[in-house]
């Protein structure tokens, strides 16, 4: 069941910052291990300290609980009598049209920004952007944001129509992509099917292995991230190694990971095949090999089965989680995520375990979240509007100078905790020290720089947000010997012949 914690959705009580679209209690924690995509972040802004308060806000129950309630927020930035209509998932996007405006009063005086927030429990915010995109009019989202797990209906799918080209509003596109050194997966996943890039994404999620320094160096002997991934086959693009090294911890009285879904997280982004090939349903090796992976962490028992998103799991951050056979507490040995995971998830949920996590590259190389812009053809089609539309989302995907968002969101200077994080342009990391208190003062951007080489787009599809939960659901039948891996595997093909997948 899909649940969202009212402080995040409820801008007027976001105080000094807000955390963007934090994959935690704070946000949509609809994510479970086989279901979509959620990036965080820091941004400063909030309502309670903004100039411009809220318009008006709207609370709407949810179809799926009516317990919950999806708060839809209006935020307006700058004074001036040109309308640019914006919608976001998050207050992260808004709050960068706030510095933009302070950053540059000309515009502030000039433009007025109106931002619908609404966070996607139970498709909320999907529901409500394609319903305006698609009515057209002056309600229509001048520029709106997708995250990871349903951008490609508006890159790629059937809205994509609707979407303007980057190099229709913005000079140079291709030289800036070049000088930015901007992630290739995320360009690919903003290209269209005529080729041409219609949105963009300004952070970086290449993933990581997110480890227990102190457990590291009882169990193999060194802390150094260099070691570590030597005993846990860091970068070898196979399980084989953490196998044997989830055995030497288990050994010793540690979980190597907290549940499936830490796994599941690695596995789907890995996958360098979506899951229809040439109109027939088709499973990656990676994801092949996940259902293998999960039956022997299961059968010898790696996890806690701590679920995600969820009390046990924030626990095992802790130091607290529980061995699901004794009840016992168990320590978890490692997370693998984004950076994104250790400053808005594991940042809030470590409290007994703060400097001794560490990084270091994961047996297997993947991605995980972000959040894309897109510009909406009507919206260029007025030149006055195409001027701020230009220069904003330029400052915010392409920039790589010390001025743009980019460098501003890496060196921790858009909000108040100095929280530095990865972002699209690898020429803005190298210039940035990326050291993290939960890191012990660990430099994690080379871990992460080198992190989005393995980060491709060939994983995913329309269809994702459909079969990806059925697949895990039947992985884990399987992993618990409530079924065979044929009968996991064929009631998958079953599912996705219902939806008239050919098998």
């Amino acid at each position: 069941m899909k649940k969202v914690i009212a402080s995040i959705l409820c801008f007027t009580m976001c105080a000094g910052m807000f955390a963007g679209c934090k994959k935690d209690e704070k946000k949509d924690e609809s994510q479970t291990s086989g279901n979509g995509d959620t990036t965080a972040s820091a941004t400063e802004g909030s309502s309670a300290d903004s100039s411009e308060s809220a318009d008006s806000s709207e609370t709407e129950a949810s179809s799926e609980d009516t317990t919950t309630e999806v708060t839809t927020a209006i935020e307006s930035y700058g004074t001036g009598s040109i309308e640019i209509n914006m919608f976001a998932m998050s207050p992260e996007v808004p709050g960068m049209v706030k510095r933009f405006m302070a950053d540059n009063p000309d515009m502030a005086s000039k433009y007025k920004v109106t931002a619908m927030v609404s966070a996607n429990t139970n498709g909320a915010y999907v529901t409500k952007l394609n319903a305006a995109l698609t009515a057209g009019g002056d309600g229509a989202p001048d520029i709106y944001v997708a995250e990871a797990d349903y951008i490609l209906p508006y890159t790629q799918g059937d809205l994509s129509q609707l979407a303007a080209p980057y190099a229709d509003f913005i000079d140079n596109v291709d030289g800036k992509l070049k000088d930015a050194q901007i992630a290739q997966y995320t360009i690919d996943l903003g290209t269209n099917t005529d080729g041409k890039l219609v949105a963009l994404c300004y952070q970086c999620t290449g993933g990581a292995m997110i480890y227990s320094a102190s457990i590291a160096k009882e169990v193999f002997g060194s802390d150094d991230p260099a070691e570590v991934k030597k005993a846990v086959g860091g970068g070898s693009g196979s399980w084989d190694t953490f196998k044997k090294a989830a055995a030497q911890l288990k050994e010793k009285g540690y979980a190597a990971v907290a549940d499936f879904g830490d796994l599941w997280n690695v596995a789907e982004k890995a996958a360098t095949t979506p899951w229809v090939v040439d109109g027939k349903v088709n499973i990656d090796p990676q994801r092949d090999a996940y259902m293998d992976l999960i039956k022997e962490a299961y059968d010898n028992n790696w996890t806690n089965e701590t679920g995600n998103w969820n009390d046990a799991w924030y626990a095992a951050m802790n130091g607290e989680s529980k061995d699901p056979k004794t009840n016992e507490t168990r320590k978890v040995f490692a997370f693998f995520g984004p950076a994104w995971l250790i400053n808005y998830t594991m940042g809030d949920h470590s409290a007994n375990t703060k400097g001794d996590w560490r990084v270091c590259e994961s047996p297997v190389g993947f991605w995980w979240g972000g959040s894309w812009l897109c510009v909406n053809k009507k919206g260029i089609e007025n030149a006055d509007k195409k001027e701020f539309l230009s220069k904003f989302v330029e400052w915010v995907t392409l920039d790589s100078s010390d001025t743009g968002l980019q460098y501003l969101w890496a060196s921790g200077a858009m909000n108040e905790n100095g929280t530095k994080d990865t972002v699209a342009s690898s020429t803005v990391l190298a210039k940035v020290k990326g050291d993290m208190a939960l890191l012990g003062g660990q430099d994690a951007f080379p871990i992460f720089i080198e992190a989005t080489k393995f980060a491709s787009s060939k994983c995913k599809s329309l269809l994702d947000d459909q079969l990806n939960g059925v697949f895990t659901d039947n992985a884990g039948d399987y992993a618990r010997g409530k079924i065979t891996k044929e009968e996991a595997i064929n009631n998958f093909k079953d599912a996705c012949a219902e939806k008239g997948i050919e098998i």
